[in-house]
């Protein structure tokens, strides 16, 4: 069992950096997958990014790579997502998951959610 729970969002202008945190409990945190997700308003959730138990392996969404970074520190039972050059289009909430095995981009697979975090891109 994981209790997660999101930090760092906000509003900032289109260009602009956030720094997301996922905080976790429970002490098997460095034996899963996490990932983080994103809803809009009247849109599906969609994958952002994933780090293996490792942190050695990330993946990221096509609309993300090059400008979002996916890390862990697993001593401190955080993840990060590290957002750069945001765009009016990153607007959602924020969430991190986390699941038991390999990578996975299909929220489904996770076990785990926190309560989400707002981010909004706006001048």
């Amino acid at each position: 069992q994981v209790h997660l729970v999101e930090s760092g969002g906000g509003l900032v202008q289109p260009g602009g950096s956030l720094r997301l945190s996922c905080a976790a409990s429970g002490r098997t945190f460095n034996t899963y997958t996490m990932g983080w997700f994103r809803q809009a308003p009247g849109k599906e959730r969609e994958f952002v990014a994933v780090i293996s138990w490792t942190g050695r392996i990330t993946d990221y969404a096509d609309s993300v790579k090059g400008r979002f970074t996916i890390s862990r520190d697993n001593r401190k039972k955080t993840v990060y997502l590290q957002m750069s050059s945001l765009k009016p289009e990153d607007t959602a909430v924020y969430s991190c998951a986390a699941k038991t095995g390999l990578l996975a981009v299909r929220d489904s697979d996770y076990h785990f959610w926190g309560q989400g975090t707002q981010v909004t891109v706006s001048s």
